[in-house]
């Protein structure tokens, strides 16, 4: 696979490498999964249901993305 990279700097992809450890740490079953639908409603449910409701994040002053999404709101109108 091609990487999306620019040349020379390692920390383009930093932020996602960060997720897929949170997934992995967090949330995976160590033993892996039976099949792939389950894989993927296991990994949706991680993602949608907690990582970007409740769990916090210290770039977003602890706050899940998507309670820093709505502060943000507040503050700069979307039109």
């Amino acid at each position: 696979m091609q990487s999306m990279s620019r040349r020379g700097n390692c920390l383009d992809n930093s932020p996602m490498e960060r997720v897929f450890r949170s997934l992995k740490s967090e949330w995976l079953l160590k033993g892996g999964y039976g099949d792939f639908s389950h894989a993927v409603r296991d990994i949706n449910q991680w993602i949608n249901g907690y990582y970007n409701v409740y769990r916090p994040h210290t770039n977003n002053d602890g706050l899940p993305p998507c309670l820093h999404e709505e502060k943000w709101k507040q503050v700069i109108p979307v039109s």
